[in-house]
């Protein structure tokens, strides 16, 4: 294997940033294209930047968070934090007790890693599953997750969205939604309600996902619930910072919904053109993807690569000859291997589909050719 362990992604990320600075302090900016779907942003005018002191930025910009976080999610309350991990994990110290339960539905497994990691830290049993035809509540249950949108952008179905939260509150168990790109893709594409207004205790969104804010998370729901999980938050420094908040704020006022339904329309002629040279592209709600698994079956060519390993080359291929991002390179330890062609992103209205298809088949051909050099694809991941 050339990816064998969280210091190893680590690593890797750190390469695929080096790799990109270089890229920008080369070529210029114009020559990435960041096709992750979480692009994000930091808009904020220089009125604004000259407020971001430590107790003044929160003085100016909490009331305005709470004014669009609402909007944005529903909720009584809204809570933002560094990152929507931390939000799960500040809500699991809050609301699970040690020795209970904690149970998950999913529209596809597996879940996010926070969501199991923070179960693991506080001594709770995680149970999870995408089938709800084995879904149930045991006794000794603090808490049940539902995820409105995987990493994969596999959509919850709100039917049975409406079952699990239903399943909940006759246990009065509440009820947390991990929406980190759901509670745009699930509303917007799909035309689905929010969580708070399904009936979810507690939501977050990531606010660079799909949307031009920052990396972050931001909790609403509950008044009681966000206050006690804002508690343990504090405690732990997993509150967002003023630039963060105000950066939150001004992603969410220009959020267009638009960009999807665009990203929405495109996938279907790039899926088209991928599928005269491959069998296992599949389509997202906003463009394509292949599966680690998917892309070691187009591989012709005998290897001793693990899967993973296959799509962390191919994506640094991707990267470091034509300049385009997708999520692997530059994912944290234990996040999904799945490479996303996001067509909502900016910089995926200023690519041509034909030229785009002719990158990835271009770096699929080079990623045949070094797979039996596991030097050379050491060399690939690990070297900028």
């Amino acid at each position: 294997m050339i990816v064998n362990n969280s210091l190893d992604e680590v690593k890797k990320r750190e390469n695929a940033l080096s790799i990109i600075k270089n890229i920008i302090e080369t070529k210029g900016r114009n020559e990435l294209y960041d096709l992750t779907g979480l692009s994000g942003g930091f808009i904020a005018s220089s009125s604004q930047l000259s407020l971001l002191e430590t107790y003044v930025g929160p003085a100016i910009f909490e009331d305005e968070i709470q004014e669009v976080g609402k909007k944005h999610l529903g909720g009584e309350k809204v809570l933002p934090l560094n990152r929507t991990s931390s939000g799960i994990l500040a809500t699991i110290l809050s609301l699970v007790d040690e020795g209970s339960n904690v149970v998950h539905y999913l529209a596809q497994l597996p879940a996010h890693p926070s969501i199991p990691r923070s179960c693991e830290l506080v001594k709770a049993n995680y149970f999870e599953t995408d089938d709800f035809d084995k879904f149930e509540i045991p006794e000794n249950t603090s808490l049940v997750v539902v995820t409105g949108s995987t990493m994969d952008h596999k959509v919850i179905d709100e039917d049975i969205f409406k079952k699990v939260i239903e399943m909940a509150h006759e246990q009065n168990i509440p009820v947390m939604v991990d929406d980190a790109s759901g509670a745009r893709l699930r509303t917007v594409v799909f035309n689905q309600k929010k969580a708070c207004d399904l009936g979810a205790d507690i939501t977050i969104t990531s606010t660079d996902k799909l949307m031009p804010g920052p990396r972050g998370g931001l909790m609403a729901g509950r008044k009681d619930l966000v206050d006690k999980i804002k508690v343990k938050a504090n405690q732990f420094g997993l509150e967002a910072q003023p630039p963060a908040i105000l950066a939150m704020v001004n992603g969410i006022k220009n959020f267009n919904g638009e960009n999807l339904i665009r990203g929405f329309s495109r996938k279907e002629e790039l899926f088209k053109l991928l599928n005269k040279n491959f069998n296992a592209f599949s389509e997202t709600p906003t463009g394509v993807m292949i599966s680690s698994h998917d892309l070691a079956n187009e591989i012709k060519v005998s290897h001793n690569l693990s899967d993973d390993d296959l799509a962390f080359i191919f994506a640094f291929i991707l990267l470091k000859e034509h300049g385009i991002i997708t999520i692997p390179p530059v994912s944290m330890p234990g996040a999904s291997t799945t490479i996303r062609f996001d067509l909502s992103t900016k910089d995926a209205f200023n690519l041509d589909l034909n030229d785009l298809n002719k990158k990835i088949e271009s770096s699929f051909n080079k990623l045949q050719e070094v797979v039996t050099n596991e030097d050379k694809c050491r060399e690939i991941v690990f070297t900028s």
